[in-house]
C-alpha cells in the first residue's frame, strides 16, 4: 500500500486501525460484496468511492458490527468485529446516510441523551452536549426542536452525536448527501479538524470531488469489488496525460473533427454532441497543432482547452462508465435501492 499525507501520522510498523480481508456478503443471488480487502492506518482517511449500490454501505455496516459478513474477517482498533462486537462499539462512532436524530427533542437533548446512553454521567453528558453544539455551529439552535432544523443542521447534529464519546475511529456513510454546496464545505472542514486531532476515518462517498479533497487513500468500489486503490493522484495517473477538450460550432462537422483529432495522435472520445475529448501526451504542443488543424479545415470552435485528468476520468477509465451514467442506468431499470448495499 502507498499512503499520501496520512503516512506521516502512522507509527512505523503499527498495524492498521481498520483492516479487512476477503469481505463477502450476499442477499440471495445478489452479490453485495465480493472479497474486499481494506487497510486504514491511524489518523488517516480512507475514501470508499463508488456509485449507489456498489457495496459501500455494506462495508460500513459490517465494520460497525451492524451486519455479519458471509465470508472474510475484519478488525477495528485491533478487535475482531465478529468475535467481540460490543468492544468494537466502544471504539467507534457512526454517522449514516440519513440523520438519526429525534425531531421532537432539541439539539441539546439529543446529544445529552446519547451521552447518558454511553453512561457518561449527567454532568459530563450535558457539558459534552454544549461543547459539541458550539463545535458544530449549532449553539443558537441548541434549544430548538430538531424538526425545525434544516437538512444541513440535522447532518451536523448527527455527526456531533457520533462524537459524543470521543471515539478514535469514525465511520461516515455519505455524510454530505443532500447538502447544498455551503453545507458540504462546512462538513468538510469538520472532517478535516477531526482527522487533525487523530481520528481514523472511513468515508464513503459518491462525490468524486469529496474523495479527492478529503481522502489519503481511495478505494474504488463497483459491483461489490475493489477495482482500484491508491491516492487521488495515483488514480488520475492511470488515465494518462492531459485531456484536450474541443467544442465545435457546427454539429454537422463532428465526424470531420473526430478524424482530425485522431490524426493528431490522440484518441477522441465524443461524450457530447458537439464536444470531443482526447488524451494528449504532450499538452501544449497538441493544443497548438489542433488549433492550426481546425483553422486549416475550416472547422469553427466554440471552445478549446487543456485540463488535467480528474477522478471522474479515472472512474470512467476503470469502469467504462461515469458515476452519473451508472446511477442513471439503475434508475432506468428500477434496480436502484432494491438491495441496501
Amino acid at each position: 500500500m502507498i499512503y499520501a499525507t496520512g503516512a506521516s501520522r502512522q507509527e512505523v510498523g503499527a498495524p492498521p486501525v481498520i483492516q479487512a480481508r476477503g469481505l463477502a456478503k450476499r442477499y440471495g443471488k445478489v452479490v453485495a460484496l465480493d472479497g474486499v480487502d481494506l487497510d486504514v492506518p491511524a489518523g488517516t482517511v480512507l475514501g470508499l468511492l463508488g456509485p449507489n449500490g456498489a457495496g459501500k454501505t455494506t462495508i460500513v455496516r459490517i465494520l460497525a458490527t451492524l451486519l455479519k459478513a458471509d465470508e472474510g474477517m475484519a478488525t477495528v482498533a485491533g478487535i475482531d468485529v465478529r468475535d467481540d462486537p460490543r468492544e468494537v462499539r466502544r471504539h467507534i462512532g457512526l454517522s449514516g446516510q440519513y440523520a438519526a436524530v429525534d425531531e421532537y427533542l432539541t439539539g441539546f437533548e439529543n446529544l445529552d441523551m446519547i451521552g447518558r446512553l454511553y453512561h457518561l454521567g449527567r454532568k459530563h453528558s450535558r457539558n459534552r452536549a454544549r461543547e459539541l453544539l458550539a463545535q458544530f455551529d449549532l449553539e443558537d439552535a441548541g434549544d430548538r426542536p430538531t424538526r425545525t432544523y434544516s437538512g444541513g443542521m440535522r447532518r451536523r447534529l448527527d455527526l456531533a452525536g457520533a462524537l459524543v464519546a470521543h471515539p478514535p475511529v469514525l465511520f461516515l456513510d455519505e455524510p454530505t448527501t443532500g447538502l447544498d454546496p455551503r453545507g458540504r464545505i462546512q462538513m468538510w472542514e469538520v472532517i478535516r479538524t477531526l482527522v487533525a486531532e487523530g481520528v481514523t476515518l472511513l468515508l464513503t462517498t459518491q462525490y468524486l470531488e469529496e474523495a479527492d479533497i478529503l481522502a489519503d487513500e481511495i478505494v474504488v468500489i463497483d459491483h461489490g469489488k475493489a477495482i482500484a486503490r491508491g491516492t487521488a493522484d495515483q488514480l488520475k495517473l492511470q488515465v494518462g496525460g492531459e485531456r484536450l477538450e474541443v467544442t465545435i460550432r457546427d454539429r454537422a462537422r463532428l465526424t470531420d473533427a473526430e478524424q482530425l483529432m485522431a490524426g493528431l495522435g490522440s484518441s477522441p472520445q465524443n461524450d457530447l454532441e458537439r464536444r470531443i475529448l482526447a488524451v494528449s501526451a504532450d499538452g501544449v504542443a497538441t493544443l497548438s497543432a489542433a488549433l492550426h488543424a481546425f483553422e486549416d479545415a475550416g472547422i469553427e470552435l466554440d471552445d478549446v482547452g487543456l485540463r488535467r485528468p480528474t477522478l471522474d476520468d479515472a472512474f470512467l477509465a476503470l469502469t467504462g462508465r461515469t458515476t452519473e451514467e451508472i446511477d442513471a442506468a439503475k434508475d432506468a431499470t428500477g434496480t436502484k435501492g432494491q438491495v441496501e448495499r
